[in-house]
């Protein structure tokens, strides 16, 4: 029997949640489902890109992947509150595939509107929604990184640097700059010969080595004026000179947020030790994470080219460790359709099935799978699977 005093709850779509007596800041929970509901936008969009590619309407569009754009919520310090800086990136980095790790590993954020602080968080690190230790996932997201060759530039939300609030504008832009781009514009190689991408050094700050270089590369002016004109008449007025460098706006907040990305990236690492699954990660992953942990891998430091070398796609796919992967993925799928041919047989086999095996087609099926399990076993198969990122060993305990 409810109790008079009870508090009832009652959710209703339209309105945001209640939180302490007043509306959420929380803007999310009232967004549309894009996915389910058509817009006058997504008809267009898909419209637009039948027409360019001269795709016939009986014929599915494939949005094809050709760019990584991640954001990156910033704060500023927040002294009364206890919330270190972390507002050192300008609006656009690029990370080559070990600093880009790192920050994925380490998933920290900034803090923002709708939440009491800041810190290590993401899909990552909901360990008990995950039967399966991080590892398994990183390994598969490392990899999949290196084989497909993407190149990831992030964009910052929330603050540039601890005096320019932006909120989300940049990342809300960035789609429409990049889709203006050409494919030499969003080659980093390209924007870094040109100067369009500066690489940040780490440097000496009251006698201690400041790691800045796990920032990577930022944008510059020449960036703004080669990439921005398709939107802008004065493209280089956009980001001013404190905005392309951050540590123009305070020195001191600048070291302290490096520091405070760096020692999250370290304390995320170290858990990988305590618990052993360390062990199973891939050795790209397992350079990163000694370097995170402890600063370095076998002596060497991640700017060292002979562990760069461990991020190329050809290094990965010469590598016992990646044909032992592709070797499990083929043994798995031997395994599946053994298991499969023998549900099938054992179907068929009952009597009672007999009109259900006729209709259902059950022999057909059965000839389908055995052709499957065949074609498996042999060394066609298996060269088919170079370039997936094939099957995880796990982290067994």
């Amino acid at each position: 029997m409810k109790a008079p005093n009870d508090e009832e709850y009652f959710a209703l779509p339209s309105h945001t949640r209640i939180v302490d007596g007043e509306p959420t800041k929380n803007p999310r929970y009232l967004e549309r489902n894009i996915n389910i509901e058509e817009t006058r936008e997504s008809y267009l969009g898909e419209i637009g890109v039948r027409l360019f590619r001269k795709i016939k309407s009986t014929d599915p569009v494939v949005q094809v992947v050709n760019a990584v754009l991640p954001g990156r919520r910033n704060n500023p310090a927040d002294k009364a509150s206890g919330i270190r800086p972390l507002a050192v990136y300008n609006p656009i980095h690029y990370q080559e595939t070990p600093e880009l790790f790192m920050d994925f590993i380490c998933s920290l954020t900034g803090k923002s509107p709708s939440t009491t602080g800041a810190g290590s968080e993401g899909a990552l690190t909901k360990g008990p929604f995950n039967m399966l230790t991080p590892t398994t996932d990183l390994n598969n997201a490392l990899l999949s990184h290196i084989l497909t060759g993407y190149d990831a530039f992030s964009t910052a939300a929330g603050y540039v640097g601890g005096e320019n609030k932006v909120d989300h504008d940049i990342s809300l832009l960035i789609p429409e700059i990049w889709s203006r781009l050409t494919p030499e514009d969003r080659d980093p190689k390209k924007l870094i010969e040109h100067g369009a991408l500066e690489k940040i050094e780490d440097f000496e700050h009251d006698g201690k080595t400041i790691l800045a270089s796990r920032l990577g590369y930022r944008i510059t002016k020449i960036f703004s004026l080669r990439c921005l004109n398709r939107l802008f008449d004065e493209p280089t007025a956009v980001f001013n000179e404190k905005m392309l460098k951050p540590e123009l706006q305070g020195l001191e907040d600048y070291v302290d947020g490096i520091n405070n990305i760096v020692e999250a990236q370290e304390k995320v690492a170290l858990r990988y030790f305590e618990d052993g699954s360390i062990n199973s990660a891939i050795p790209p992953l397992k350079i990163l994470l000694n370097i995170m942990a402890y600063g370095s891998y076998e002596g060497k430091q991640i700017n060292d080219l002979e562990l760069r070398k461990y991020f190329d796609r050809d290094y990965v796919l010469s590598s016992d460790w990646y044909k032992e992967r592709l070797s499990i993925k083929q043994q798995k799928d031997i395994n599946f359709y053994s298991s499969q041919i023998k549900y099938l047989e054992d179907f068929i086999a009952k009597p009672s099935n007999k009109i259900l095996v006729d209709d259902m087609k059950i022999e057909d099926r059965l000839t389908r799978v055995k052709a499957l399990y065949s074609e498996s076993k042999s060394e066609n198969y298996l060269n088919s699977l170079i370039g997936t990122i094939g099957a995880d060993p796990l982290c067994r305990k």
